[in-house]
């Protein structure tokens, strides 16, 4: 596409307090470059790579909270602890000192065991029931005090982050990881205030997550919140099959304090529900702006072909049209899109978008998540 078509991926937006310079952000990817849950300098260096490139927000790798178990991964970024933070603040002066902007995706896995590792954590894996997938047992049910402390936790960690110099936090509550894990029935059977037979009673903790962040880093820091259907448990899991239902979800947790959802999906393009207003319909950022009224960030296999959950299966990718993402952009169904594998392959993917050079784009190896590029 010309330059000029893709104008509305570069003008700027607002998120409360935060002005952006364009619409563009990097998605969370976990890295697993930090030994000891420390980043050093090549975390730093990878990281102010993609600010040098234009990317409008950086939003970080997932950086868990402090709990026993909150990681599955020897190598994943703590928020907490004297050596981590002041990794992080370095990171944080180098994306500024490159004119970007950027924040931590604050997270804790819950009872999700890593695929890639048999690393285990020092202490008993906990989630809202003890379950990993629906029948699938692990670890132990957390106690009120858990989740108390829980909650505490990324509160916690998002009064770090903004001390740190980060411009906004991300709360990352999708996936089938903790927070998703008291969204869904299939591994929430708790009979305590923070189970239920509905999904608006089961955003109880996330609400009080997000009450806890907004807290502590005041009323106009932003603060996003990502959400999934899907997990990677169970790829065709629902939480919502009507409009009704993802209200009953979402309104909670945007009155709870959360400025922006960050709506993931597999593919971006499709619509969240087709029987409704069909295969060009609004997909799940698009209902959940609707629904809510907060800004909404999209996600999902952006620029390049092929499934985003394929590069784990060892698939390559080539660059795809962004056609359809401008189209959505310009009827306002979302205000910001995230690109994810584009961005771990190439630090530049967004100038040369911004300026046209189509034939600079680079395709997608799966050997691109081994290296700090």
């Amino acid at each position: 596409m010309p330059s000029s078509d893709l104008d509305i991926l570069f003008q700027p937006v607002r998120l409360g307090s935060l002005e952006l310079k364009n619409r563009i952000v990097m998605a969370p990817m976990t890295r697993s470059f930090s030994p000891g849950g420390v980043p050093g300098e090549d975390v730093a260096a990878y990281y102010r790579r993609r600010a040098e490139g234009e990317v409008g927000l950086i939003l970080s790798e997932g950086v868990v909270v402090e709990r026993p178990s909150s990681k599955n991964d020897e190598r994943i970024p703590h928020l907490y602890g004297e050596a981590a933070l002041a990794g992080w603040r370095r990171v944080v002066e180098e994306v500024h000192a490159a004119g970007g902007r950027m924040g931590p995706q604050i997270w804790h896995v819950g009872s999700v065991a890593n695929p890639m590792t048999e690393w285990l954590p020092g202490a008993e894996v906990e989630s809202p029931s003890g379950l990993m997938a629906p029948g699938a047992t692990r670890g132990r049910a957390m106690s009120e005090e858990d989740v108390a402390d829980t909650i505490d936790a990324f509160g916690r960690a998002a009064a770090d982050a903004r001390r740190l110099g980060f411009d906004v936090v991300e709360i990352h509550g999708a996936h089938g990881y903790l927070i998703d894990q008291f969204f869904w029935a299939e591994t929430n059977t708790r009979d305590d205030l923070f189970g239920g037979a509905t999904v608006r009673e089961r955003t109880r903790f996330a609400a009080e997550v997000v009450r806890s962040v907004r807290a502590a880093v005041g009323p106009d820091f932003p603060v996003i919140l990502r959400l999934s259907q899907w997990k990677q448990q169970d790829y065709a899991a629902r939480l919502a099959e009507t409009p009704d239902a993802l209200s009953e979800w979402l309104v909670p947790l945007v009155e709870a304090g959360a400025d922006v959802l960050h709506c993931s999906q597999r593919r971006f393009w499709e619509p969240e529900f087709s029987d409704i207003d069909g295969e060009g319909g609004l997909n799940f950022a698009g209902w959940a702006k609707k629904l809510t009224g907060a800004k909404t960030i999209s996600v999902g296999s952006v620029g390049l072909s092929g499934d985003m959950l394929g590069a784990f299966m060892g698939e390559s990718s080539t660059p795809s049209s962004l056609d359809n993402l401008v189209h959505r952009l310009e009827r306002e169904e979302f205000d910001l899109i995230a690109v994810g594998r584009a961005l771990l392959t190439d630090p530049d993917w967004v100038r040369k978008v911004r300026t046209g050079d189509a034939a600079g784009l680079r395709s997608f190896a799966p050997a691109d998540m081994m290296t700090l590029s």
